[in-house]
């Protein structure tokens, strides 16, 4: 583990059934940081100055990422709510983001973990129960927010930038 994790997140907005899944399932993460799509690792974020200069002059769009049904990952422990499609927006971000740095950056998936395997353990039972939830199947994101986390503590914004938003008629 780092002492000093730096990432780039897409928090998700007014996610109440996330958020009540989370909490009920998932406490530790809950109150580690809040429900989030994350956009860049800390292993991309090399050059932190450059991205911060590429963030402050990014025009991109507020992105909408479809969301499929929840799914168990890492041999049935953790579970995630999987991004549909190809995502092509999001991969587009990433490439703004890390333009100067990584010219070609991996091909990150964008999904939303609902219970982390590094500590919870999702059941049957619980699997089930979530399945259940009214989950949203598409979530708009306008805003990247910088975060940080210091010795495995509570994740902590340094900054939030603003994605453009379309007019509503475009």
């Amino acid at each position: 583990m780092f002492p000093k994790r730096t990432q780039l997140t897409l928090f998700v907005p007014e996610a109440s059934a996330i958020e009540a899944i989370r909490r009920q399932y998932n406490p530790v993460q809950h109150s580690l940081i809040a429900a989030h799509v994350t956009l860049c690792r800390e292993d991309e974020l090399l050059d932190i100055e450059k991205v911060w200069q590429n963030l402050e002059q990014l025009d991109f769009p507020a992105i909408t990422i479809r969301f499929g049904k929840p799914e168990r990952f890492d041999e049935g422990k953790g579970v995630l709510l999987p991004a549909l499609e190809e995502n092509s927006s999001f991969q587009e971000l990433r490439k703004a983001v890390l333009k100067g740095i990584i010219e070609q950056p991996r091909n990150h998936q964008p999904h939303i973990t609902l219970m982390h395997p590094r500590n919870a353990t999702c059941t049957d039972e619980i699997m089930e129960n979530i399945r259940k939830s009214d989950l949203p199947s598409e979530i708009e994101f306008g805003h990247i927010s910088l975060i940080e986390q210091i010795d495995g503590g509570k994740w902590s914004i340094i900054q939030t930038f603003h994605l453009t938003i379309p007019p509503a008629n475009s």
